[in-house]
């Protein structure tokens, strides 16, 4: 039987449920009842919980329990010492007031008077949801610009967006429809606007599942899509393109989003016949891991756009060469090569052909000597290599690609702890 939650412990303790957990509370009521709730609990110094007419706990001292009933958390009417009924979006609801931990006594009618100056201020200032809040907030998100977390899910609770399921970054360069061919001096903001919210639509519309997509205009005729991207939201696409295992979920993830993006691509240029580049960025654990998401998008789209042209879609792992030369972030160049290679994990003697195969310049007839092998077997020793990595080391392109990628996960294991492998 589940135990009631400690929603007035004190300060230090932290209540982590495990069983019955609701989703936060969202829509205009929740977000008047979050202001109110934080300053007054700023202003009272005492535990402070809003709730609504059901008695769902919207606002509080302690985030872990807003989503569930009173009685789910362990409060009680009677333990409030003042409970005084608010009108907030119009809806009702209740803000709750036990005893402050240091034992001070506040007077009822000074939290009445308070309570109604803060709901007043709330009012006062409360704006409707406009998408420029939502872009303002993602635009900032992503970048790295907020780096508490619980700003974070405060600010994006009390604009109604769900952060909590996974995902990854797509990013869409329409600048050629939402910019059109005017110069910097000379362009519509408004009409800007309008027209990236014509690219969310399309974006929207094509992912159709609830919660599905989080979308936000950033400026420069680029749009951010952060894609739920769990079995569920990916599994139309994953199951059409089976990949293999791959060592780090996140590249696993990241052939269902291109796939996913592909399909994507297809369908915002036949409703609005215009030039668009994509560029998807893999799925990193955490809150903060959207801006590192969203950073290997940015790359992949600048690379891609350069060096394969336009109307595609660009990712890391398809950059070839160019990803282990363009890319300045380092961890992401080392993980590349690690997921690139991860099909040989299991194959030390394809590895130690490979590596051969470069120390004796990429000829067959020294590197089957060298390996007291004959030109056969090398032979098929090769194939078996492209058919796993997807890359042929007689190709020129694809040995550059692999023998940089061998050469980074040496020094990742070299700055961990084996030694750089020797030729001989």
């Amino acid at each position: 039987m589940d135990q009631p939650l400690s929603l007035f412990a004190g300060p230090a303790v932290v209540s982590r449920p495990t069983k019955g957990v609701a989703h936060a509370p969202t829509g205009a009521f929740a977000r008047a009842a979050v202001a109110v709730g934080d300053r007054l609990a700023d202003l009272l110094r005492a535990p402070i919980v809003v709730i609504d007419r059901r008695e769902v706990i919207v606002a509080g001292n302690q985030p872990d329990l807003v989503g569930h009933t009173l009685a789910r958390a362990g409060v009680t009417w009677r333990a409030a010492a003042i409970r005084i009924p608010v009108q907030l979006a119009g809806e009702r609801g209740t803000v709750l007031m036990l005893e402050p931990h240091d034992g001070e006594v506040i007077s009822p009618r000074l939290a009445q008077g308070l309570v109604d100056l803060v709901v007043s201020e709330v009012r006062a200032t409360e704006r409707p949801d406009t998408p420029e809040l939502k872009d303002m907030f993602l635009h900032n998100l992503l970048h790295g610009q907020i780096e508490e977390e619980w700003k974070l899910l405060r600010q994006a609770r009390i604009l109604g967006l769900d952060l909590v399921p996974p995902r990854g970054v797509i990013l869409i360069d329409a600048a050629s429809y939402i910019l059109g061919e005017s110069d910097v001096s000379e362009r519509d903001e408004a009409q800007a606007r309008r027209r990236a919210r014509v690219v969310i639509d399309a974006v929207v519309c094509f992912f159709h599942l609830p919660n599905d997509t989080i979308c936000a205009y950033l400026g420069d005729g680029e749009v951010a899509v952060l894609k739920a991207s769990n079995t569920r939201n990916l599994l139309r696409w994953a199951a059409r393109h089976p990949t293999q295992d791959q060592p780090e979920a996140g590249w696993a993830n990241l052939a269902a989003l291109r796939h996913a993006s592909e399909d994507l691509l297809a369908s915002i240029q036949g409703s609005l016949h215009t030039a668009i580049n994509v560029g998807v960025g893999r799925y990193y654990p955490g809150i903060h891991g959207l801006a590192r998401s969203y950073q290997d998008a940015r790359a992949a789209l600048r690379l891609g756009r350069h060096f394969h042209g336009h109307n595609r879609v660009h990712c890391l792992d398809g950059l070839g060469v160019v990803a282990f030369v363009g890319l300045s972030d380092e961890r992401t160049k080392v993980e590349l090569a690690a997921s690139l290679l991860s099909p040989l994990d299991h194959e030390p003697e394809l590895i130690k052909t490979l590596d051969q195969f470069f120390y004796q310049d990429c000829c067959p007839s020294t590197t089957a000597a060298a390996l007291s092998i004959h030109r056969n077997t090398l032979g098929y020793r090769l194939d078996k290599i492209a058919a796993l990595i997807g890359l042929d080391p007689r190709r020129f392109d694809d040995a550059v690609q692999i023998r940089l990628a061998l050469i980074l996960r040496s020094l990742r294991r070299t700055g961990s702890e084996e030694p750089i492998r020797e030729l001989r």
